[in-house]
């Protein structure tokens, strides 16, 4: 690789990771290209972009940024995940997969200015989503609302069903079918 290439892959690299929610580094040593295309697909269906790296380009990427703990694992073939939105996604897709390619290795990650070891991606992959979290909120907000027509409702529909049952108890009394 010509040094000028390099330089642009770092650039871009460093460009790329700046503004990543969060990383997954993986080894994929051994997968299929079945196996690779299938895990490439999910996590672009997932919003997240994968790559396979050097560990030379990326340790000089990650080199004065805050994930400069991450260097450590940077040991043997290295391919990185990262989503630009949700920090839980590309842990989620990763221990996904690893579960299901026993091939495909987590090495770790990077959240939040700390440098995750697997145990800490895999506590990353059970948090929900923003989705999810948006899901939880909207339905809290509406819960007082739809509570209150409900409360409103009630009064007006006990009174019908007094009515109903009164004018039961007369038919029935009278004789009436």
């Amino acid at each position: 690789m010509e040094r000028t290439d390099k330089e642009t892959a770092i650039g871009a690299l460093k460009l790329d990771l700046a503004k990543a929610a969060s990383l997954v580094l993986a080894d994929f040593r051994g997968l299929t290209v079945k196996a690779d295309t299938t895990l490439r697909r999910e996590f672009r269906l997932s919003g997240c972009r994968y790559q396979v790296v050097k560990n030379t380009l990326l340790g000089l990427a990650v080199k004065g940024t805050p994930m400069e703990g991450i260097e450590g694992m940077l040991a043997g073939p290295t391919a990185i995940a990262y989503s630009f939105e949700d920090p839980a996604v590309p842990a989620k897709v990763a221990t996904k997969l690893a579960k299901s390619e026993t091939k495909f290795i987590i090495k770790g990650g990077f959240v939040e200015g700390r440098a995750l070891d697997v145990k800490g991606v895999e506590a990353l992959s059970t948090l929900p989503g923003k989705d999810e979290l948006r899901a939880t909120l909207l339905a809290t907000f509406m819960a007082g609302p739809q509570n209150f027509v409900r409360l409103l409702n009630a009064a007006p529909q006990n009174f019908a069903y007094l009515l109903a049952a009164r004018e039961a108890a007369l038919k029935e009394s009278a004789g009436q079918p």
